[in-house]
């Protein structure tokens, strides 16, 4: 396995990394960046947390323009934690940006035999494995093995097929988020 890339070097590979596509299978309850501690916190007083203008978002929009795509399909839990309605509190702006964003119960997930580990896939040909402490990314490994980048695929295809999409399943959750 490679050396783990993680913060801005993973922002840097999405600038250049890749020619198509590039899609995301996120499972963890929480994520630990540092960076969204303050609208966290926020969103949990009950502010509003929605920011257009964050450099994510740009990314996306520059990603897009050049035609490529960029997507994820996120599980969340029945109830949503605390971190999953603030993610989907914002989701809008992310699927605005140009990104396909779906949503996927953890029952189903489980039901269907998906598994809970988190990665990137490239163009159907690269696959970055995160890896963590807790709730906190240590980076993510990037692997063109043949079997791991099919894996990647094989997750992305049965999760796109059984996930709603973000403003879909923003819909159908209680208005607390």
């Amino acid at each position: 396995m490679s050396d783990l890339i993680s913060g801005p070097a993973i922002t840097e590979f999405f600038r250049d990394g890749f020619q198509h596509t590039a899609w995301r299978w996120e499972t963890r309850r929480a994520y630990g960046v540092a960076a969204e501690t303050e609208a966290l916190l926020a969103f949990l007083r009950g502010e509003d947390v929605s920011d257009p203008g964050r450099p994510w978002l740009a990314l996306i929009r520059q990603l897009t323009e050049q035609r490529k795509t960029v997507g994820r399909v996120r599980l969340v839990d029945d109830p949503p934690t605390d971190y999953q309605r603030f993610l989907l509190a914002d989701v809008t702006d992310s699927v605005e940006a140009g990104e396909d964003i779906r949503y996927l119960q953890r029952s189903e997930a489980q039901r269907h035999g998906l598994p809970e580990r988190d990665f990137w896939l490239f163009d159907s040909r690269t696959i970055g494995i995160f890896h963590f402490d807790g709730d906190r990314s240590l980076g993510m490994a990037l692997s063109d093995d043949p079997a791991e980048v099919l894996k990647g695929c094989q997750i992305r295809d049965a999760a796109l097929h059984f996930a709603i999409p973000a403003r879909e399943f923003k819909a159908q959750v209680p208005s607390s988020v």
